[in-house]
């Protein structure tokens, strides 16, 4: 498995959360959009969705693979 990078622009960071999100203009509930970030640009990938009002959900990529 290759290791995931960040989703910030510029940034190469190994990623190590998963920000998931969905537009509910245009995404149904069950549809999620997955933007992975490191850990100094996590808070500010989830505050930009955020602040669309665009449900926002962080969680960690280790835990992901564990479900």
């Amino acid at each position: 498995m290759t290791a995931a990078i960040c989703s910030r622009t510029g940034c190469r960071a190994p990623a190590s959360w998963q920000v998931q999100w969905r537009n509910p203009r245009i995404h149904s509930p069950e549809r999620r959009k997955i933007w992975t970030a490191c850990d100094d640009h996590v808070a500010y990938l989830r505050d930009y969705l955020a602040a669309r009002d665009f449900p926002v959900h962080v969680v960690a990529i280790e835990a992901e693979a564990t479900r």
